[in-house]
């Protein structure tokens, strides 16, 4: 599958249950900018620019996806994916930032994301990071079956205190594991 300029914008990634992916465009920035800002997802990420965005949108190794309802209706945030062309088939989830919380919407575009990087992209591994004291992530991105590679000791300085990074990851085995052990 290729990514750039001559994709549609109305081009679905991926469906779920009760949301899908959507691959964004140039008019969703301004909700990009929006979600990422809120200040309970700022808090946890070191937010981009909109040129930052604009560069990174739709590249040949990278996207941003919009999470929204099956029906299009709404949007409940949005992915940042990097390593699209990593000939290692390794992927980044830079950027998973959801707007509306409290409805179980994290975990199922966690189990969404995985799937398309596994099932459909068959990708070997797939990792992220995310600050060590974002507790709500971490268990979720475990409880999915991410492990803790390692720990960035303060690395991201933010309104003058030092942050650490922690480092997840899965591999293809380990995924289709959990998967396996959910269907017996």
């Amino acid at each position: 599958m290729k990514w750039g300029q001559n994709m549609k914008k109305e081009m679905i990634v991926k469906a779920g249950k009760r949301l899908r992916f959507r691959q964004a465009d140039e008019v969703d920035l301004d909700y990009i900018m929006d979600a990422e800002y809120i200040s309970d997802n700022a808090k946890y990420v070191i937010p981009y620019t909109r040129a930052t965005h604009m560069s990174t949108l739709n590249t040949k190794g990278a996207v941003h996806l919009i999470i929204e309802t099956l029906d299009g209706l709404e949007k409940v945030g949005f992915l940042m994916i990097a390593g699209l062309d990593n000939p290692a088939k390794e992927i980044e989830f830079t950027r998973i930032i959801l707007a509306v919380k409290g409805k179980g919407y994290g975990q199922e575009t966690l189990q969404m994301l995985l799937s398309w990087a596994f099932d459909d992209l068959k990708f070997h591994r797939a990792w992220l990071d995310c600050k060590d004291h974002n507790a709500r992530a971490l268990h979720v991105y475990e409880k999915a079956g991410f492990q803790r590679e390692g720990l960035i000791r303060e690395t991201i300085l933010t309104d003058g205190i030092y942050e650490n990074l922690v480092i997840l990851g899965i591999l293809d085995r380990e995924y289709f594991s959990v998967q396996n052990g959910k269907k017996a």
